[in-house]
C-alpha cells in the first residue's frame, strides 16, 4: 500500500481505508507494507498491530501531507524497500497523492502489478482540476486495474481518465461497527423486555418537546467540506430552535471564519468547538449527540456518516458525489448543498426526532449488516487474484469478456517497454510524448540501479510472524524468500 495520507495524520477516509484493509489482508494470509512518508517525530519503520509494517520514508511536505512530485527521485529508495520486501502487488491510493502516482509508475517499470483506488471526486472545468486529471491519466494509462469507492467515483474517473469501465471495479468504504456503538446499546438478539413477545423489541427513550438536541458535526474545516455553508446555516438553525446544540470537531484554514461568526452571532454558549480529534475519541463525540450534520460539496463516499449512523445518530447530509449510495432513506434527510436547503432538511430532522418517528436504536445493527471491512478484503482480494492470472479473465470481468477477449487484449498490461509506450502515447498530442520520456527516462534509472546497486546486495527482510493454532499448540510461521518456516516456542522480534 502506498500513499502520502496515513497515520498520524488525523484520520479521514483514506487513512482507516488503507489501515483497516491492510489488517484484514493480513488476516487472510497476506504479507502487507505500507508505504507513506515521515511525520513529525516519526521516520523510518514501525510496526502497527498485527505486524503492519509502516515505512516513513523522509520526503519534502509542500501542501495537506502532500509530498513535493519529483517523478524520480524516490524510486532508489522504492525499488529498495520493494526488493526487501519482497512485493509482488503495488496498491496506491488517493489521485493527489505524489507517492502514490510515482510508486505505480515505478511499480510498472520494475515489472510488477499495480491497483489505483480513488476516493475522491473531481471536476472537469478548472484549472485545478485540468491538471489532475491529466495527472490521474498518466498514472492509469498503464496501470492493471481501478478501485472506486462508489457508483458516482467510478463515473467519475472513468471519464477523468478515459479508462475501459471493465477495468474499474466498485468496492466501498466499511466501518468497524464494534468501535462505534450507541451509548446505550444492548444488541436485538437481548433487547426485550420482561412478559413481551420476542419480536417486540423495547421502545428507546423518547425525546420531549423541550429536550435538547444536539447536533455534531465532525470534518476537516475546508472549503470543500461544505464549511461555509455550515457557518451561514448555525445561526438560522439555532434562531428556529431554540433546544438546540451543537457540537463541532476538526479543524482546517475555515476554523477561524467559524469563531469569527460565533463571536459575531454571541453563539459561543451554543456552539462547542473542540478542535482535532483522534479517531479512537470519534466515537465518544458522536454519541453526544442525535443528529449529524454532513454539508459536503464534493463526496466520493463518506465514511464518516457511516460511522454516525452506526452510533445511533439520524444523518442530515447533502445529495452530492456518492452520499446517496451509502444510507437506505430512513436514515437520513437529504439537502441540495444550499443554504436554505441545509436550514429546511435539519429543521425536518429535529422534527422527526422530537415526533419519534425514527427508530434510531435500530441503526447500529442495521449498519453492521451493510458494511465490513472482511468483505472488502475479500472483494480487493479477488481484484488481486485477477490481475495476477490466478482467476480466468472470463470470471473475473464477467461472462461476456471472452467474446471480447481479442478486441480487448490490451486489458492485460504488458510489460514491455514498447507497449508501455503505446499506451502513454495516446494521452494528448504533447502530454503523450512528455509522458513517454518520463517513462523512458525511468526504465533508464531502472537500468543504472541494477547495474550500481545489485539485488544480491540488498537483504532480504523477515517477515512478522505468524501465530497458528493447530492441534493446541501456538506455532509460529515465518515465510522468507518465499519458503515458509516453522518454529516452535516463543517469537523473536
Amino acid at each position: 500500500m502506498i500513499s502520502d495520507y496515513f497515520f498520524p495524520q488525523p484520520a479521514g477516509g483514506v487513512e482507516s481505508h488503507i489501515y483497516q484493509l491492510s489488517t484484514k489482508l493480513i488476516d487472510r494470509g497476506h504479507k502487507v507494507i505500507i508505504i507513506t512518508h515521515q511525520y513529525e517525530g516519526r521516520t523510518g519503520v514501525r510496526y502497527l498491530t498485527n505486524g503492519l509494517k509502516v515505512y516513513h520514508v523522509p520526503f519534502f511536505v509542500i501542501y495537506r501531507e502532500t509530498t513535493m512530485p519529483t517523478v524520480f527521485s524516490f524510486f532508489p529508495i522504492f525499488r529498495n524497500i520493494v526488493i526487501r520486501e519482497q512485493i509482488q502487488i503495488v496498491h496506491g491510493h488517493a489521485s493527489l497523492s505524489s507517492f502514490c502516482i510515482e510508486g505505480i509508475l515505478h511499480a510498472r517499470t520494475m515489472g510488477l502489478r499495480t491497483v489505483f483506488t480513488d476516493h475522491s471526486l473531481f471536476g472537469f472545468a478548472d484549472a485545478a482540476s485540468i491538471l489532475t486529471n491529466k495527472l490521474l491519466k498518466f498514472c492509469l494509462s498503464d496501470v492493471d486495474h481501478v478501485i472506486c469507492v462508489s457508483h458516482t467515483c467510478k463515473e467519475n474517473t472513468v471519464l477523468r481518465a478515459s479508462l475501459d469501465p471493465l477495468m474499474v471495479s466498485v468496492i466501498p468504504n466499511a466501518v468497524v461497527a464494534e468501535n462505534f456503538q450507541p451509548l446505550s446499546y444492548t444488541p436485538h438478539s437481548n433487547y426485550r423486555v420482561p412478559g413481551v413477545p420476542p419480536d417486540r423489541r423495547a421502545v428507546p427513550p423518547q425525546i420531549g418537546p423541550d429536550d435538547t438536541i444536539t447536533i455534531v458535526v465532525i470534518s476537516r474545516l475546508f472549503y470543500n467540506k461544505g464549511t461555509d455553508l455550515l457557518i451561514a446555516a448555525i445561526p438560522r438553525i439555532l434562531a428556529s430552535h431554540r433546544n438546540v446544540r451543537f457540537v463541532i470537531a476538526g479543524s482546517g484554514p475555515k476554523a477561524i471564519d467559524l469563531e469569527q461568526m460565533l463571536e459575531r452571532n454571541v453563539l459561543q454558549d451554543k456552539v462547542e468547538m473542540l478542535g482535532s480529534v483522534r479517531h479512537e475519541e470519534v466515537r465518544d463525540v458522536m454519541v453526544r449527540g442525535q443528529i449529524y450534520l454532513h454539508p459536503s460539496l464534493t463526496e466520493a463516499f463518506g465514511t464518516v456518516i457511516v460511522e454516525a449512523a452506526s452510533c445511533g445518530l439520524y444523518v442530515v447530509c447533502t445529495r452530492v458525489g456518492g452520499i446517496p449510495e451509502v444510507l437506505p432513506q430512513h436514515m437520513t434527510t437529504f439537502a441540495k448543498p444550499e443554504e436554505d436547503d441545509i436550514v429546511i432538511a435539519t429543521g425536518k430532522a429535529i422534527a422527526a426526532l422530537r415526533s419519534n418517528k425514527v427508530r434510531t436504536d435500530r441503526f447500529h445493527d442495521q449498519v453492521k449488516m451493510m458494511y465490513s471491512w472482511t468483505d472488502v478484503a475479500e472483494r480487493t482480494e479477488r481484484v488481486y487474484k485477477g490481475i495476477c492470472g490466478d482467476i480466468s479473465q472470463e470470471e473475473f470481468y464477467g461472462r461476456y469478456y471472452g467474446q471480447a477477449w481479442k478486441a480487448s487484449e490490451d486489458r492485460v498490461r504488458s510489460f514491455a517497454l514498447i507497449d508501455r509506450l503505446k499506451r502513454y502515447y495516446g494521452c494528448g498530442v504533447w502530454a503523450g510524448k512528455l509522458f513517454c520520456l518520463c517513462v523512458v527516462i525511468d526504465y533508464l534509472i531502472y537500468v543504472v540501479l541494477e547495474m550500481w546497486f545489485p539485488r544480491a546486495k540488498i537483504d532480504i527482510a523477515r517477515s512478522w510472524p505468524k501465530k497458528l493454532h493447530s492441534s493446541g499448540d501456538k506455532r509460529f510461521s515465518i515465510s522468507s524468500r518465499g519458503h515458509d518456516r516453522q518454529n516452535s516456542g516463543s517469537s523473536h522480534h
